[in-house]
């Protein structure tokens, strides 16, 4: 008889089995529910979506106080919306303005809006320097005053032309407080109207020609990168135009403001997300069905790829807090790639038929896909050197996304794979490997080499007409429309939109404008084609209390130095007597006062320039900063005023722009070298697992097709950028999977080739369907991404024969 033992221990390890399988599977959906709920519960709060542009760009500032004055200003600025009401009319505009403005307002998208200035006593900032004036000269009072051969007389002719002259325009003072004009001169020179703008009617008003334009101000209720408001404020923008046009349909409103860009580029880049998903997924799901003709197999595939996608998401926000556009973008796009490690898997599968067992499937197919998830892990973890935030983001996404995908087929699949497969497309199989056969026989083995040596002939002129462009628009591309309406905006109101700057740093605030000062005065000496239409600046506003004290002893020396004199002066003008008791009595009693900036910044008229001022240095133990904004840079003039920063302590000359396309430079032609290091790298990976030999055998695709990708740039005279050595790094990556994958495919014991092959030239199509829509992107860096590693990976596969052994070489 039989003993009941042995009938007992097949079902005890079936049922062992069918245990471990069921816990694999709960774990892996218990991985998937909490990566769900952890992303819903992101975006169900404020958007995680980062739609600053700025955040893409690195740290380029050597000072960190000069990167921290970057950000401020951003943020300034970044936070109003600029709309320009015009019309041939004058009485529409002004009329439509008021409208738009009333509009917004009731919208509440806006946490104030600016149509109608709110009345406002000129007089309160005369009565702010009133205390401070005998320490505040116009250089042409000052040389007046220190006249060595006018004295007494120079006095008498301010005096003269104080009493008699015509009445200045703009600030005034009363002669008694003012009897020489002095304050009155000076607060002439104060920047308050650096624009076209004038006060019509109580609203701000430029005219250009025939056309009248007023400007709307609103200031939003949050970041303009919160995608709540931009919602808001687009919403209640267009509702204001609608209304607009149905009752002036003459008036034309221009608009620009950080939070219109944002949107933009939050509505393009969700676009993209869209069609990159939708049509890699339904393209993928087609391809398979036309390959496997399994819908389960698509499906599993899918679970293994969606993994990947929804740990990555997980993970990025988990880390960085943000999602960058850029990142989702791209994140779509590694479907492709992760639903390879399950295509290799299939192929084992289909090609085992009734032999199929799932954990050995997996033991076959392991050494591929860990040495293809080798090579992509490489290309991947390059870009965590990248000095561009995004271009992190995106290196951890696909980190994360291809190990997930990669882990599941590992540990997943084989729980839900334990039947064989109830057909396989042997036609199809077996056309492959005639096909395989045929193309292996015409570039592999001995011909490989002269394969290569031809293609490197072919491809040397190409490589000679290289060329570079690091432009930071190669980053960036904003919307034309948009840009148009901002040009529209800057001519009308007349104010220079300039991103170049000065920011001048001290220990001490008193440092600062010393500095400021000194800077402006070089800025001044400036002539012919080096010359600025002008300046922004605290120390127009301020003086440095240097400047303060030298002043009052200009005074002290030259006008109060004779008080009798001074009085008979006064006198003999017909100033009543009680004045000029008065007038040398207050010198007297202002000795020791001193304008400082937090005195200024208390003031509510110093709103609009308070940019200008950055105060303590967040960044910086016992620094402050201000910054002084040229006006009329130009290509003429930029040059010397870069040339001015070093001449002077403490300041130093910003340009966001030229600063990251600089390190755009610098990265490229260290990309290069990273480039050329991964492939090294790459060997002697491929080394370990096939001998030098063969590995490289299995090497020279991939090598090959970095070196015809340039060659086609150069021949198609496309400049190179940064984004197209980063992308190479990833042709390297994942353009080695289909030589890896045909080697491990042909070594393996009973392998059917034609099947292998098919798997590569599928997980090559649906990596080329997913990369390759990045081209069609709206974000230059994604398109030279898509380009660069479209044209690598069908290149790459279609060499990857070369890395196969011989069938005499062939080993089990």
């Amino acid at each position: 008889m039989t003993s009941p033992e042995l009938h007992t221990a097949p079902v005890e390890r079936t049922a062992r089995t069918a245990r471990r399988q069921w816990a694999l599977r709960a774990a892996w959906l218990l991985l998937a529910v909490v990566a769900a709920l952890y992303c819903g519960w992101r975006f169900a709060g404020p958007s995680p979506l980062q739609t600053n542009l700025l955040a893409l760009l690195p740290a380029t500032e050597a000072d960190p106080v000069a990167e921290e004055a970057v950000d401020q200003l951003a943020n300034v600025l970044g936070n109003r919306a600029v709309l320009l009401v015009s019309s041939d009319d004058d009485a529409h505009a002004k009329a439509a303005a008021l409208q738009l403005g009333a509009s917004l307002s009731a919208s509440h998208a806006f946490a104030s809006v600016t149509a109608r200035i709110p009345p406002f006593d000129l007089g309160r900032i005369a009565r702010f320097y009133m205390p401070y004036r005998f320490g505040l000269l116009t250089p042409d009072d000052r040389a007046s005053v220190t006249n060595a051969t006018g004295g007494q007389a120079a006095l008498l002719n301010a005096l003269t032309e104080r009493l008699y002259g015509l009445p200045g325009a703009g600030l005034s003072t009363s002669l008694a407080d003012d009897p020489f004009g002095w304050l009155q001169h000076w607060l002439s020179g104060l920047p308050l109207a650096a624009s076209n703008l004038t006060v019509e009617d109580g609203l701000l008003v430029a005219h250009r020609g025939a056309t009248t334009s007023v400007l709307v101000v609103g200031t939003l209720t949050g970041s303009a990168y919160e995608s709540s408001v931009q919602q808001n404020v687009l919403r209640a923008v267009a509702q204001g135009e609608n209304a607009l046009k149905s009752a002036w349909p003459d008036v034309s409103v221009a608009r620009t403001g950080a939070v219109f860009y944002a949107e933009s580029a939050r509505r393009a880049s969700e676009r993209d997300v869209h069609v990159i998903g939708i049509v890699s997924a339904v393209g993928i799901a087609l391809l398979m069905l036309w390959i496997f003709r399994s819908p389960r197999l698509i499906a599993l595939g899918f679970v293994s790829t969606g993994l990947g996608i929804l740990c990555a998401l997980a993970a990025t926000l988990l880390i960085f807090g943000k999602l960058h556009l850029l990142t989702l973008v791209f994140g779509a796009s590694l479907i492709g790639e992760a639903v390879d490690y399950s295509i290799q898997y299939f192929v084992v599968y289909l090609g085992a038929r009734e032999q199929w067992n799932a954990r050995r499937g997996a033991r076959e197919v392991m050494p591929a896909l860990a040495v293809a998830f080798g090579t992509s892990l490489l290309g991947y973890a390059i870009l965590t050197f990248a000095p561009f935030p995004a271009l992190k983001q995106i290196a951890c996404f696909a980190i994360v996304g291809i190990f997930t995908a990669f882990a599941s087929v590992i540990g997943l699949l084989p729980s839900l794979m334990t039947r064989p497969a109830r057909r396989s497309p042997r036609t199809l199989f077996a056309a492959a490997a005639a096909a395989l056969a045929r193309w292996q026989a015409l570039i592999g083995g001995r011909r490989a080499w002269f394969v290569a040596l031809a293609l490197a002939i072919v491809a040397a002129p190409g490589w000679l007409q290289l060329r570079s462009d690091d432009d930071i628009h190669l980053l960036i591309q904003r919307d034309a429309s948009l840009v148009a309406q901002e040009r529209v905006v800057s001519r009308a109101v007349g104010v220079d939109n300039s991103a170049q700057f000065f920011v001048v740093r001290g220990a001490s605030p008193e440092d600062v404008l010393e500095r400021a000062e000194a800077l402006c005065a070089k800025l001044g000496t400036l002539t012919g084609a080096s010359a600025v239409s002008g300046w922004q600046s605290v120390t127009s506003f301020v003086p440095s209390a240097k400047q303060q004290r030298a002043d009052r002893a200009v005074l002290a020396a030259h006008a109060f130095d004779d008080p009798a004199a001074l009085r008979a002066m006064l006198n003999a003008a017909g100033f009543r007597d009680e004045i000029v008791q008065a007038w040398p009595r207050a010198w007297a009693q202002s000795d020791g006062k001193t304008l400082s900036v937090d005195a200024w910044l208390a003031e509510p008229w110093s709103q609009p320039f308070r940019h200008l001022w950055l105060g303590r240095s967040a960044s910086t133990p016992g620094a402050f900063a201000a910054v002084v904004i040229p006006q009329g840079v130009s290509n003429a003039n930029e040059p010397a005023l870069r040339a001015l920063a070093p001449t002077l302590p403490g300041v130093s000359f910003v340009d966001k722009a030229a600063s990251v396309s600089h390190l755009f430079g610098v990265y490229r032609e260290d990309g290069a070298l990273w480039l050329a290091g991964a492939l090294v790298l790459v060997l002697a990976l491929l080394t370990l697992r096939y001998g030098w030999r063969a590995a490289f055998a299995v090497a020279l695709p991939v090598w090959l097709a970095i070196g015809v990708t340039l060659a086609v740039f150069g021949y198609a005279h496309v400049r190179i950028n940064l984004f197209h050595m980063l992308a190479l790094m990833l042709v390297l990556g994942v353009g080695a999977n289909y030589a890896v994958f045909l080697r491990e495919g042909a070594m393996r014991a009973n392998a059917d080739t034609g099947a292998v092959w098919t798997g590569v030239l599928l997980s090559a199509a649906t990596t080329l369907l997913s990369f390759g829509m990045l081209a069609m992107t709206s974000m230059p860096a994604l398109k030279s991404f898509g380009a660069t590693l479209s044209l690598g990976i069908m290149v790459s596969v279609l060499l990857a024969p070369v890395g196969m052994p011989s069938n005499s070489r062939r080993t089990n």
